[in-house]
């Protein structure tokens, strides 16, 4: 369509070459061409000039004034769809997809038929999931490009998405038989593969197995061919053919443990002593395999199993492999299997500090000695096996063993430090990681696991030197990290800053995190015509599917529950402004005492201006580094990304609002992680404190459909239903009703008073140490009276067999940090110290001499 407001011919020709320059990112030939058209009089407002050179000046970086040349633009020529279609790309640029979305509609509606924009459109919309209208703007471009493949694969992937896999299937196959293919590319195979996976997912598992069968001489990837053909034939029961299929997968790669267990499903093999016998068979055949001496150990019993593991024991420990615990690990869910391995290995230590063989019948055989390692790797398995148990002395026992006889093993300083870490004692964990990683200062993993063991002992500072060693040089480790989307380090060191309690930095460091994932789904943006293009379907599908669910990652639920944590904390006690000046009361100092303390201040404000100095140094260094990328990003003809706001922790944790942004952080997490019941435990403590009741009840309700017997959300139950009672007092008739149904139908429980659902959880979880301790924080917090029963509580958990670490720590916050018991004499804290002691020797908040 032409432009409403034309150019003649000798400038339309000049904007043409605007065109090819921005295409060909020659932005400043762009800017020069516009000059020209902008420079005669009768054109100093042309409207699609003006746009084009807006859209130039913000590839240049220059953004402020390219909105205001593109906003002139469009309001000169309103009905332009290049105006409607530049402005659009601005905001795209700026990462405004709704708006976005709003300038392509409306250049669409000058030129409805616009190729480039609609594609343009249809990006936006898979981006931004809406299905519906990716769906209509596939179809207007699969009526305007019928002859162009992505044409016909994004309109059946837009009804695939919709879950129409009639409709897709349809689409996808009246494009492949007219498609006259002699020599079968990878592009098709993936296509008929894509297509298999549209016939599955629609559940018609017949016709998708007469599909594969069909086409499998046309499909490349003949192993993924196999594996679905032998997973679909055993749902559909069709066993012989499922039988034939995997022993072919099985003969390709007989280290596959899921082709053994399909196989033998196939074979409808149950009974123990018959998977064994295959696995016999199976190990003569390949008797290199791992798996054919692994699997049958999970259904061996008995003698059967003592004479399997000792072979398997002898075997890994013999070649010295280090995994050998973490392979066996699963076994432990059996106390017999744990039983036999303990004798056996404790077996192997006598007789080769003995014999040097694993047992006296290899000694009486005439079998040869045991290399000297597999001592070692049994004292390393052994150390392994007691810290699984919980029992840290013989754990350290054993590897303190290991080291006396090999003192140069990484291996081992890294179990002892893992021994600490179990037993409680985090610094003295750190400190053997460090050993470790002094021993290999090239080795990343040792480096990264000592730096995470550092920040789990406070250590942010070392843990950041720790680091430096595989980062960047020029910038600081800690922004290199940040660059790399170093995730766990930045958990790590929130979490680490939440402990120390400087709120602003663990703040920093979860927004951090927060910003991490929302690039990851803007980086996303840039696959929607590649894979289409590349034909790799079945992955962009799965992407696509990822991108929905992105935030239910641990490490964004880890960052989102300790920023809500530290927000609620900040509600709670708000930070006092600091003061402008300290007040001293100088006529109370003697002389000494006032020329100590004005030394004292000197030297406090030298050290003030020294950090200042290198404050500003690392500001110029980052500016420098900040312009260059920026350049960077200009040459490569990128748009200028949107600055987002620097992350100052200050200003972080001095919000007006903590709240809304605890909120911000806790709505992923309630569409996302809803069957986790801390998500729905901080949602009532967030709107507790906003007084939403409903809400709060909407948050209970679900909580205790996930688990109504947790220990946090007894005491939520139970401050529910202290605020439920002023409720009723005070709400409208409308409102009590509304709470008086939803309880009496949903949530019984809170039509007890809060004594009574005490009672009632107490008699039903004796046995339960972190119920005692949430049962005794609430006897005190309903009367002072009753110190005396809590404490007697607190110390019949300490007899239960369950009490954890985490339930010893939880108990010792309640005692001595925050002091929800009130206070207590010497004696009972005396008695305490010596039941945390007792109970974890290895704390060092448990040793007596902390008292």
């Amino acid at each position: 369509m032409p432009s409403s407001d034309p150019l003649p011919p000798k400038e339309n020709a000049i904007f043409r070459k605007i065109l090819k320059c921005y295409e060909m990112k020659q932005y400043k030939n762009g800017l020069k061409l516009s000059k020209q058209i902008l420079t005669n009089p009768k054109y100093t407002e042309h409207g699609e000039t003006l746009a084009m050179k807006g859209l130039t000046l913000n590839c240049l970086g220059r953004k402020e004034e390219a909105y205001d040349h593109v906003r002139r633009g469009l309001r000169n020529d309103l009905r332009s769809h290049v105006c409607w279609h530049v402005y659009g790309l601005l905001q795209r640029s700026d990462k405004k997809y709704d708006e976005a979305i709003k300038c392509y509609r409306n250049a669409l509606k000058w030129e409805k038929d616009n190729i480039q924009i609609l594609r343009d459109l249809s990006l936006l919309q898979i981006q931004m999931g809406d299905l519906e209208g990716y769906r209509e703007t596939r179809h207007q471009l699969f009526k305007l490009r019928p002859s162009q493949h992505a044409s016909w694969i994004g309109f059946a992937m837009s009804y695939h998405l919709l879950n129409d896999f009639e409709m897709a299937n349809s689409i996808l196959e009246t494009f492949r038989t007219s498609q006259s293919v002699e020599s079968f590319d990878y592009k098709h195979s993936e296509f008929l593969l894509y297509q298999n996976q549209v016939i599955q997912e629609s559940g018609d598992l017949d016709k998708a197995f007469k599909h594969l069968e069909e086409h499998q001489g046309q499909i490349l990837d003949k192993i993924a061919v196999k594996e679905t053909m032998g997973k679909i034939s055993l749902k559909l029961k069709y066993f012989d053919k499922t039988v034939s299929i995997f022993m072919d997968l099985i003969r390709r790669n007989p280290d596959n443990s899921e082709y053994f267990k399909l196989y033998l499903e196939a074979r409808q093999i149950t009974d123990a002593e018959s998977i064994i016998n295959f696995y016999n068979e199976m190990s003569k055949e390949y008797p290199s395999s791992l798996c054919v001496k692994r699997l049958p150990l999970d259904v061996a019993t008995g003698n059967v199993f003592e004479e399997l593991i000792t072979e398997y024991l002898k075997r890994n420990l013999r070649k010295g492999v280090p995994p050998l615990f973490v392979n066996i690990r699963s076994l432990y869910r059996d106390s017999q299997k744990v039983a036999t391995i303990e004798k056996l290995t404790l077996e192997f230590v006598a007789n080769l500090n003995s014999t040097g063989h694993f047992t006296k019948d290899d000694s009486s055989n005439g079998i040869p000695q045991e290399p000297a390692s597999a001592l070692l790797w049994t004292y390393y398995y052994l150390a392994q096996h007691y810290d699984y148990l919980k029992n840290t002395v013989k754990a350290l026992e054993y590897v303190n063993l290991a080291i006396e006889h090999t003192p140069t093993l990484i291996e081992l300083f890294v179990i002892k430090g893992k021994i600490y870490k179990h037993a409680g004692d985090v610094e003295e964990a750190y400190k053997w990681l460090d050993e470790a990683q002094s021993l290999d200062t090239a080795d990343r993993y040792i480096n990264s696991k000592c730096a995470k063991y550092m920040l789990r002992a406070n250590k942010i500072k070392e843990a950041e030197e720790m680091c430096a060693k595989f980062t960047r040089d020029g910038v600081s480790a800690m922004e290199n990290l940040n660059e790399m989307q170093c995730m766990w380090f930045q958990t790590e060191s929130a979490m680490a800053y939440q402990r120390m309690n400087q709120l602003g930095e663990a703040l920093k460091k979860c927004h951090e995190i927060e910003r991490h994932f929302s690039e990851i789904i803007e980086d996303q943006f840039d696959f929607h015509t590649y894979c289409v293009r590349k034909m790799t379907l079945r992955s962009y599908v799965d992407l696509l599917r990822l991108e929905t669910r992105l935030r239910d990652h641990p490490f964004y639920f880890k960052a989102a529950k300790c920023a809500i944590e530290v927000y609620i904390k900040l509600f709670d006690e708000p930070l006092k402004e600091s003061s402008t000046a300290e007040e001293a009361n100088l006529e109370n100092l003697s002389p000494a005492e006032l020329k100590k303390m004005r030394n004292k201040q000197r030297k406090a404000k030298k050290k003030a201006e020294v950090e200042s100095a290198q404050a500003a140094k690392a500001e110029k260094k980052k500016e420098q580094y900040n312009k260059s990328k920026q350049q960077q990003n200009q040459d490569n003809g990128d748009p200028e990304a949107p600055l987002l706001d620097e992350l100052i922790p200050e200003k972080l944790e001095r919000t007006e609002d903590p709240l809304g942004k605890a909120i911000e952080f806790l709505k992923p997490l309630q569409l996302l992680s809803k069957n986790l019941i801390e998500t729905h435990l901080m949602t009532f403590e967030v709107y507790s404190r906003k007084n939403k009741i409903l809400i709060m009840l909407k948050a209970l309700k679900k909580a205790y459909a996930i688990d109504p017997e947790s220990a946090a959300l007894h005491k939520c139950l139970i401050k529910f239903t202290k605020l439920l009672e002023q409720t009723l007092k005070d709400a409208d008739e409308i409102m009590k009703q509304v709470l008086l149904h939803e309880i009496t139908n949903e949530l019984p429980i809170l039509q007890k008073k809060p004594v009574e659902i005490n009672e009632d959880f107490l008699s039903r979880h004796k046995h339960r140490a972190d119920a005692l301790i949430a049962a005794a924080e609430i006897y005190y917090d309903q009367s002072d009276d009753n110190q005396s029963k809590a404490i007697d509580l607190l110390k019949s958990a300490f007899k239960l067999g369950d009490m954890s670490l985490e339930h010893a720590l939880l108990a010792y916050n309640l005692l001595f940090v925050e002091g929800k018991l009130g206070e207590l004499n010497q004696e009972v804290k005396l008695e305490f110290k010596k039941l945390f002691n007792d109970k974890y020797p290895f704390v060092p908040c448990f040793k007596l001499e902390s008292l």
